[in-house]
């Protein structure tokens, strides 16, 4: 059996993973001025694409540039990417990435300090397909020689241009388990693999949407909904003679409106830029001020307190658009109307702020550069409806809502709504500095409190201090979304003792967080290290499972989730084997760099323990893409094919029972 295994194994060594999608080259290029660029130049195969940088810890593996020596160098700046960078929402990571497809360019600009220059730096990147990801692989550049001062101006259009090769480090010492294992490289067949759907990049619109429904809910608070009669009948009193002046006036306000919030939120932008954004959206310090600063906004929403501009800004505004209106000029005309959309935003300040806030946040923190000004416009465009179309039609003002006791029963369920969005905030902080404050039951018991008192409000049950004294007869709609309310508290009520509650698992922390866990079908691997897997195999008589994985790996967790999960594979996984997942973007550095020399004689330098992995992958496997599933024996050797992304559960077990089978028959 064993040789028609190997028969087999070598006969289909055509269909193994070992791709090598990328192609770099590296570039030193010395500029005017005593400065430089190293320039890394990719070209990528097609349906592959290399991330961008600065996406985050949360995301997948970020271009990076790393020093091993710089002598009479410095580096200035950050790593930046060049190209035609594209961006997509990914589901998985609830984040915008950025990538690209056919070429990429990264530049890393440098500095000269000394006569001699000694440079032993790499470009890190990460690359996937809709199937498939690479392990973090590394570009190396080494140069050394005079500085441009130095060597005059020949030297000075120099540059130095190398081939990149791809990582593959080779065998550990001999007490390394790892070297054990025989490092011919073994070609495994693998599954045909179903094409995977891309997600759908919707994140733009999404943003514009959130900021249209954020807009709607402004105009809907008491600081705003009784000035919108009044406003339209202003302008049209004002050109009682030239209906179509006052028509004109109203759309004017309305776009000064869309200007000013418009000006907002690219000031945002101006101020953060895209690469700051994008680090603060997984800073844990940033994090925190985020939920202090939506707590407030939650408590000033209840009643508790009013946030409020001075009163000495609005009334300046307010003068100075009246002065104008005393002049008229076309010019002061509409710079008076434009003053007197300004008055109305800083007036509304005490309603809009706390929706505001919400929106800035949700927007600085997407990753999308574009998105506080693309979430304010359709903030802005929401807000200045109602003034456009009610100058357009006055006769529809007959028949808006009155003021009244609603507007303070909606500003008390945005309270509510931001009070429970605080929470996902805080929770970023508490998982990157592990202070385990906010584990997934503590998590999901608040928002089990949060929306049972919004559902006790929507029904009558609950009063503020700003409903008044006198009894509220609640009416059906606020019903109905009370008992929606309290049907989500419910649904929440599992997830105490281990239930996926997949509704809320973007917002809640993982499940791992939980202390007290009754849920069988999470499946984790009792090892993380080949090693010590190896020799809990060898001791309780079973098979081993390869996982090679990593942490950004999207459709390694889409296997978790949609397989893994399923009570014959987690059977099978937890009982019949040894699970061992191996992270290829473990960071965590090994005690000391090791330099391996492949079988090709190609050396290269390991750092950390994902790199570590990743060669075990590539040179025993003949493999470098994730997921990948390998079933092998106490000896390392493969019991049959390999697997790979394919959320066929059948097809996963038919994988686990032939190497269980094949397993027994040795």
């Amino acid at each position: 059996m064993m040789t028609a295994l190997v028969v087999m194994v070598l006969v289909l060594a055509a269909k193994a993973q070992m791709v090598d999608p990328v192609h770099f080259t590296t570039t030193l290029k010395i500029l005017e001025g005593g400065e430089g660029e190293i320039v890394f130049n990719g070209r990528i195969d097609a349906g592959w694409h290399v991330y961008s940088t600065d996406l985050g810890n949360d995301g997948p593996i970020s271009a990076t540039f790393n020093v091993v020596k710089l002598e009479g160098v410095e580096t200035v700046g950050k790593l930046k990417a060049r190209g035609d960078e594209l961006k997509q929402y990914d589901k998985m990571f609830g984040m915008e990435l950025r990538y690209f497809e056919h070429k990429a360019t990264f530049v890393q600009r440098i500095r000269f300090t000394k006569p001699k220059y000694d440079i032993d730096c790499y470009l890190e990147y990460g690359a996937c397909n809709d199937e498939l990801c690479m392990p973090p692989t590394q570009v190396e550049l080494k140069k050394s020689g005079n500085s441009p001062a130095q060597e005059q101006t020949d030297n000075e259009e120099k540059s130095t241009e190398e081939t990149a090769a791809p990582e593959e480090p080779v065998v550990q010492p001999d007490t390394s388990e790892v070297a054990q294992i025989d490092t011919a490289v073994v070609q495994p067949l693998t599954f045909d693999d179903n094409d995977t759907a891309t997600p759908l990049d919707h994140s733009i619109f999404y943003i514009l949407l959130m900021g249209f429904v954020g807009g709607l809910l402004a105009v809907c608070m008491p600081c705003i909904w009784p000035i919108i009669p009044m406003t339209v009948s202003f302008f049209l009193k004002r050109a009682k003679d030239d209906k179509r002046k006052g028509v004109r006036d109203a759309l004017t306000y309305g776009a000064s409106i869309v200007v000013i919030y418009l000006g907002m939120g690219l000031l945002v932008t101006a101020i953060f830029g895209s690469d700051t954004l994008n680090a603060l959206s997984t800073n844990a310090v940033f994090n925190v001020f985020l939920f202090m600063m939506l707590v407030v906004f939650a408590l000033s929403f209840f009643g508790w307190f009013e946030i409020k501009l001075p009163d000495s800004w609005a009334n300046k505004v307010d003068s100075k658009a009246d002065s104008l209106a005393s002049h008229y000029s076309p010019l002061t005309s509409y710079l008076s109307i434009f003053l007197m959309a300004f008055t109305l935003v800083l007036v509304s300040f005490s309603c809009t702020a706390p929706i505001i806030g919400l929106l800035l946040v949700e927007t600085a923190t997407s990753g999308n550069w574009l998105a506080p000004a693309v979430g304010m416009l359709g903030f802005a465009l929401a807000l200045a409806l109602p003034f456009t179309v009610f100058a357009l039609f006055p006769s529809w003002l007959k028949q808006a809502p009155k003021s009244g006791s609603w507007m303070n029963t909606l500003k008390v369920m945005l309270g509510f709504i931001e009070l429970a969005f605080s929470l996902k905030f805080l929770s970023v902080a508490d998982l990157a500095y592990g202070w385990h404050l906010l584990d997934r039951e503590v998590f999901l018991s608040l928002w089990i409190v949060i929306f049972g008192l919004l559902g006790a409000y929507l029904c009558g049950w609950l009063r503020f201090q700003s409903d008044g004294d006198s009894p509220r007869a609640m009416p059906v709609v606020c019903i109905m979304g009370g008992l929606a309310s309290l049907a989500f508290a419910l649904y929440m009520v599992p997830g105490l003792w281990g239930a996926p509650c997949k509704a809320v698992s973007a917002f809640a922390p993982p499940i791992s967080t939980q202390d007290f866990n009754l849920n069988t079908k999470v499946v984790e691997a009792r090892f993380k290290d080949y090693e010590q897997g190896m020799a809990a195999a060898r001791q309780e008589g079973k098979p081993v499972l390869l996982d090679f994985t990593g942490y950004g790996c999207v459709n390694c967790r889409k296997m978790e989730a949609a397989v893994w999960t399923d009570p014959r594979v987690a059977d099978k996984l937890m009982n019949d084997y040894v699970l061992i997942s191996l992270y290829v973007d473990d960071k965590t550095p090994l005690p000391e760099p090791l330099e391996v020399t492949d079988a090709n004689g190609n050396k290269k330098t390991l750092r950390t323990v994902g790199a570590k992995w990743s060669w075990l992958q590539s040179q025993r496997f003949g493999a470098n893409a994730q997921p990948y599933y390998i079933a092998i024996d106490n000896d390392g050797r493969p019991l049959t094919n390999s697997y790979s992304y394919n959320e066929d559960i059948q097809g996963y077990l038919d994988f686990l029972n032939l190497g269980l089978q094949r397993y027994k028959q040795q």
